[in-house]
């Protein structure tokens, strides 16, 4: 029964996302907004909006690891997983905007998490100074996006934006869209979480992997179904935005208000605070310079991406087991895989600066 709970929970929530992302963007399209705004803001927020429902339940229900793991594990899932699937599906183009503006945001959003958690605590303050920078960074996208329309935007995501700007839009349809979304990730959430809850007793694994592992993962499907159709389709600033958007949107609104509706904040367990947490730092500061080989994503670097998820994954389960390999594995990762793959990276991205210049 508790599978079963799980399970439907589960497809709830990607059944609500897939409602509010299609009646959102549809809506915002009407607007006239460019496919890679679109991408940062209504697809990333809705399909983040699992995130959001988990974690503000998680959060009223004194659930505080699965509140903060879901979202750690959610931003270190989209960026290794998602990027690295989308990119072996095809190579994935990365705008100009996002180098300069919306990765180095993740990065700093990343590092300011850690820095409210030096209390151990993410208290209501930490959420509402977040979800203030999330109102202020959704204004400027919209101000910049109609000052200097993005040139870039040539994808076929963008004909039909304009199509929907002519006037083939039913607003009243993907109102309903969007509440009926909002209804279905509602009660999703709530059956997700004690499903979840009731596993992790059941098989005695902390709160924490779960929400690390299976709550992030679960509810960061409809980024998965997203930028990976969105990468069938050649639309790669929404498949990429999509998953940038989302890490911004999971650390500033997610985290930010499930802080604020939380009776006491989120506590942070010394185990987040000296490991995931910097993992989640550590992963977005990898976008930089994968970003900057050729303002691309390749294929290679897609396949590194999803292998490193599984290196992550595999130290979880290992931590979570007190298997006896766990500090060899934790040691050969952090002393030799990690620098010369970084070793790597770094040296291609000189090339290509130099090919450049």
């Amino acid at each position: 029964m508790t599978i079963l709970l799980f399970l439907v929970g589960l497809a709830f929530l990607i059944a609500g996302a897939e409602l509010l992302v299609r009646g959102a963007s549809r809506m915002a399209a009407g607007a006239g907004i460019s496919p890679l705004i679109i991408g940062l803001t209504v697809v990333a927020f809705g399909t983040s909006a699992p995130e959001m429902a988990v974690s503000i339940k998680s959060a009223l229900s004194g659930q505080a690891n699965i509140a903060l793991g879901n979202v750690v594990g959610s931003n270190i899932f989209n960026v290794l997983f998602i990027l690295g699937l989308s990119a072996l599906i095809v190579p994935l183009r990365v705008s100009r905007q996002l180098i300069r503006l919306d990765v180095p945001l993740m990065i700093g959003l990343s590092v300011v998490v850690l820095l409210f958690a030096t209390d151990r605590s993410i208290s209501r303050f930490d959420g509402w100074l977040l979800v203030a920078g999330l109102a202020g960074y959704i204004a400027f996208l919209v101000y910049q996006s109609q000052k200097s329309p993005n040139p870039e935007d040539t994808s076929p995501q963008n004909n039909n934006s304009e199509k929907v700007a002519n006037g083939e839009v039913n607003w009243t349809l993907n109102i309903v869209l969007v509440v009926g979304g909002l209804i279905l990730l509602i009660i999703g959430s709530r059956w997700l979480v004690d499903g979840a809850i009731s596993f992790a007793q059941y098989m005695g694994v902390s709160e924490l992997v779960i929400g690390l592992t299976i709550v992030a993962a679960g509810t960061s499907l409809p980024e998965v179904v997203t930028s990976v159709i969105a990468a069938f389709r050649g639309e790669r600033d929404i498949a990429v935005g999509n998953v940038i958007g989302s890490n911004i949107f999971n650390i500033m609104g997610v985290l930010g208000i499930a802080g604020i509706v939380a009776p006491a904040g989120i506590g942070v367990s010394e185990g987040i605070y000296h490991f995931d947490l910097p993992v989640m730092i550590a992963v977005a500061f990898a976008c930089l310079p994968i970003f900057f080989t050729g303002g691309s994503i390749s294929r290679w670097e897609g396949g590194l991406l999803i292998g490193y998820y599984a290196a992550y994954t595999i130290y979880l389960i290992l931590a979570a087991t007190e298997h006896e390999t766990m500090q060899l594995f934790g040691t050969a990762m952090l002393y030799y895989v990690i620098p010369i793959t970084a070793l790597t990276i770094m040296v291609i991205a000189i090339q290509e600066w130099r090919k450049r210049k």
